[in-house]
């Protein structure tokens, strides 16, 4: 029987800590007033997680043929080899408006959008579809959405084109960009502290005495997925203070008046795999405990200046992407074994009969086909089952038909979250098979 003294919205709270709990089996944690499209108050909410990875991908293994489990893929989606059944390739797929300028700026910052992009100096795109979801069905959690990266924002000039263009995929509106988060340990606090000061306790800490209260009322199921949870949060704190204590860029936070480390070098952070698993735990976190729904991830610029060293390549990645060889083949499976192991992450996480990757939508993209500026299409991976909406193992291909707009994709990837359009950016019709 439930306690009555629980909200259908149930927080952790401490002193200046605000903390959600995860799908439980014994105590509705989800909204009571729900928003449009959301689900009952009993079932977990649809989640939407957008990748992006700059200048395309290595044109001769970016592929896949077959359908379940019988799919065969091409090396770059390799990692995503166990989710071949629920995983949708879509090919074809392109945005009109980005092969006016042909340069990176042009093609990217209306990614999301489909907008036409001023240049000559002003700023303008258009709204992108995650933040038309967040903006709807993402206001009732306390973070609506969560844009993080892996690379700094670019301020310069290219042919005439604001490199912000190139920088950003998430625009809040029009003329701007929604802010991206490049720090984790700020990520991090954005999902679970009201308020950042000097000398803040750990979160845990904070709220250890209320989690101690609940878990003796809760099930021995939700007890084990309490336990699993806190200690998830205690593992990226943890990996986000030894971070800190290297003086890394992934690890700062605002503790300070004034940094304590030399600057270190703009975009170019330590240590790529840590800083990019920080951040896809952090979003794996924000799904499973419903403080967002809605999270972008944008592990590098379009036009990225990231060094994968990691990986024995001693290339820039722009430069790296004009060359199809091994090592960009190698760094375009490393960007996707980041897709690969979020999905592994959620797909731990049991929400009822289904796992929170079926409960959840990604999505993996890049605003070239290939790092020669082929934009006449663009590569697009969906994963996940979006609450049973969405049906993997599929291949669909729309190069031979009529409408290829990606904007029809964004139309019909709205509907499974209760936004109904008449329109977004140049298209009106959707992509049925979606």
């Amino acid at each position: 029987m439930i306690n009555p003294q629980f909200s259908r919205r149930k927080f952790l709270r401490g002193l200046g800590v605000t903390m959600a709990l995860p799908w439980m089996e014994s105590l509705p944690v989800w909204d009571a007033v729900a928003a449009p499209g959301a689900p009952a108050s009993n079932e977990a909410p649809v989640r939407l997680g957008v990748l992006f990875a700059g200048n395309g991908f290595h044109s001769k293994e970016w592929w896949a043929k077959g359908a379940g489990n019988q799919m065969e893929l091409g090396r770059v989606l390799e990692p995503l080899t166990d989710y071949r059944e629920r995983m949708v390739f879509i090919r074809g797929l392109y945005n009109a408006e980005a092969l006016k300028g042909n340069i990176h700026s042009s093609q990217t910052g209306n990614m999301l959008s489909g907008a036409p992009l001023a240049n000559g100096g002003e700023i303008r795109s258009g709204t992108s579809f995650d933040q038309v979801v967040a903006q709807n069905y993402g206001r009732s959690t306390k973070v609506p959405s969560l844009v993080v990266g892996c690379e700094r924002s670019n301020p310069g000039i290219h042919k005439n084109y604001s490199m912000l263009y190139s920088s950003h995929i998430s625009w809040s509106s029009p003329t701007a960009p929604t802010p991206l988060e490049v720090y984790p340990a700020l990520a991090f606090d954005r999902l679970f502290k009201d308020s950042v000061q000097r000398g803040d306790q750990s979160v845990l800490d904070a709220v250890l005495d209320e989690a101690h209260r609940l878990r003796r009322d809760i099930g021995s199921n939700d007890q084990h997925k309490l336990d699993e949870y806190l200690n998830s949060v205690r593992e990226v704190e943890r990996r986000i203070e030894q971070a800190g204590n290297r003086g890394e860029v992934q690890g700062w936070r605002p503790t300070l008046d004034k940094p304590d480390i030399p600057r270190p070098p703009d975009g170019m952070p330590q240590d790529i795999p840590e800083h990019m698993r920080l951040m896809s735990d952090i979003l794996v976190l924000g799904f499973q405990t419903d403080t967002t729904r809605v999270c972008t991830l944008k592990l590098n610029n379009d036009h990225s200046y990231l060094l994968f060293r990691h990986l024995g390549v001693t290339v820039g990645h722009h430069e790296l992407s004009h060359q199809d060889n091994e090592a960009w083949l190698r760094v375009n499976q490393f960007f996707v074994e980041q897709l690969a192991y979020i999905a592994r992450k959620l797909d731990a996480v049991q929400e009822g009969e289904r796992t929170a990757l079926d409960n959840s939508m990604l999505m993996i993209c890049s605003s070239m086909l290939t790092g020669r500026h082929n934009a006449k299409q663009l590569p697009v991976v969906l994963l996940g089952g979006a609450g049973g909406q969405l049906k993997g193992g599929r291949i669909l291909n729309y190069l031979d038909k009529p409408n290829r707009k990606m904007c029809s994709l964004f139309l019909s990837l709205m509907d499974k979250y209760g936004i109904h359009l008449n329109e977004f950016g140049d298209s009106q019709e959707r992509l049925l098979e979606v």
